[in-house]
């Protein structure tokens, strides 16, 4: 733990220094160039953060690939760009992974199938958890909407059973 706390240390540290040379600056032209880095520094530290984050959620060999990307979409189009990626990334892979969650839940076997050749039961707490907004935006996209517009009967949803029953179902990790 003492090892976050020093690499936590050290990019605060690389920041204030970068703040500090642009506050100090004598001419406009060392302190646009003191701010570039300070911003370029920011944008490395996002890059990294996205590929610890999905690195971290289960995308092993996917986030090397995105990282890449991000990294070419950063050089390219610059930090609102590579926010674009990242945000279509959660967004695409989210819905893939939120659907067949709501397949699962209402007994579809293919759905089934899927997690158990994808997924241990920790890679899918973890995917479970960090789209967990997306599959509550489906569920309300899905059975809400046609519930209140067309009278259709509304099917519940439980994310926590979801949960209970991959435990049984999927390997442990």
């Amino acid at each position: 733990m003492k090892a976050y706390g020093s690499l936590f240390l050290s990019i605060i540290a690389i920041f204030l220094l970068l703040a500090a040379g642009a506050y100090f600056s004598n001419t406009f032209e060392e302190q646009r160039t003191f701010l570039e880095l300070f911003f370029l520094a920011g944008a490395l530290l996002f890059v990294f953060s996205i590929l610890v984050i999905f690195s971290a959620i289960g995308f092993k060999s996917f986030a090397l690939f995105l990282t890449l990307f991000a990294t070419i979409v950063f050089v390219v189009f610059g930090i609102e760009g590579t926010l674009l990626v990242v945000g279509m990334t959660y967004f695409f892979w989210g819905s893939i992974f939120a659907m067949e969650v709501l397949l699962f839940y209402n007994g579809v076997v293919s759905a089934q199938k899927w997690f158990e050749e994808r997924y241990t039961f920790k890679s899918f707490k973890n995917e479970y958890y960090a789209f967990y907004p997306m599959m509550l935006m489906l569920y309300l996209l899905l059975e809400w909407v046609p519930h209140f517009f067309y009278r259709e009967r509304l099917l519940k949803f439980s994310p926590s059973r979801v949960l209970e029953v991959m435990k049984d179902i999927l390997k442990p990790a």
